[in-house]
């Protein structure tokens, strides 16, 4: 995804940020008791994409950054916490425990791919019994409960939180997702049309959960390609072009020629 981007002419950045399983693939046994890994439960996720736009801030003259034109992007979880993080970047509980100004910590646009952004409605859904177990460990690992409160479920669900402060967002899913279903995606363009937040969002008929780029650069198997989804990285960087657009002069093709002494 990050070679994607860059192939667009972006930086792109990588973020390792905390999770229960450190980074492995699979998933933990759920016949056995889960402990709670204090590490990776809420906040530490959405600090640690504040901790890495500090970083970019750092380092930004030395590595080329318009830091008024970083966007965040994420799948799934990693979809979560961009939301998160969109949500509470100029909150107390970001800048105040940097001990920064909010304003260093602001996103330019987010992208979200099959994102979950309310916990409350993921409760609420049927589940297959695997289903509920993963959402009884995915619920340990990130609030140190399986059946968290409901002021934490809400504290958790970004879709309650958006606000004036809300970047720009450019949402997808497909409408087959069965583990995090496009009704949260709906919900999360639902809240930024309410607060008025430039948005854009397309659900797309066919393919499951988790398909990144839809396309064979990402997928490890055909049940993983769906054309129509593979749009959305398409319509992604026309959007990006949109709110990221560089300050480039008006001129005509003769000035252009003049220009660079091809006339």
């Amino acid at each position: 995804m990050a070679l994607r981007f860059a192939a667009m002419g972006y930086h792109a950045f990588v973020l390792r940020y905390s999770t229960f399983m450190g980074g492995t693939f699979g998933f933990p046994d759920f016949q056995k008791e889960m402990e709670v890994n204090e590490n990776c439960m809420h906040p530490t996720p959405m600090r640690e994409i504040g901790k890495a736009i500090l970083t970019i801030r750092e380092h930004a003259e030395e590595w080329l950054v318009d830091v008024d034109k970083i966007a965040i992007c994420g799948f799934s979880a990693g979809a979560h916490n961009c939301a998160m993080y969109s949500v509470y970047w100029d909150k107390p509980i970001i800048h105040e425990y940097f001990n920064g100004k909010p304003e260093m910590f602001k996103p330019a646009a987010t992208i979200l791919g099959y994102t979950l952004s309310d916990y409350l409605f993921m409760r609420s859904i049927p589940k297959s019994p695997i289903d509920q177990q993963l959402f009884e460990v995915s619920n340990l690992a990130f609030t140190g409960s399986k059946e968290p409160d409901e002021e934490t479920l809400k504290e958790v669900s970004p879709v309650l939180h958006v606000s004036e402060s809300t970047p720009p967002m450019f949402l997808w899913a497909t409408s087959e997702d069965t583990l995090v279903p496009a009704q949260h995606t709906l919900r999360m363009a639902h809240a930024l049309a309410d607060k008025k937040i430039p948005y854009e969002v397309h659900i797309y008929e066919k393919g499951p959960h988790g398909l990144s780029l839809s396309a064979q650069a990402t997928a490890q198997a055909k049940s993983q390609i769906y054309q129509d989804a593979a749009r959305w990285i398409v319509e992604a960087e026309a959007w990006l072009e949109k709110r990221l657009a560089l300050d480039l002069p008006e001129l005509t093709q003769f000035e252009l020629m003049e220009k660079d002494n091809k006339w």
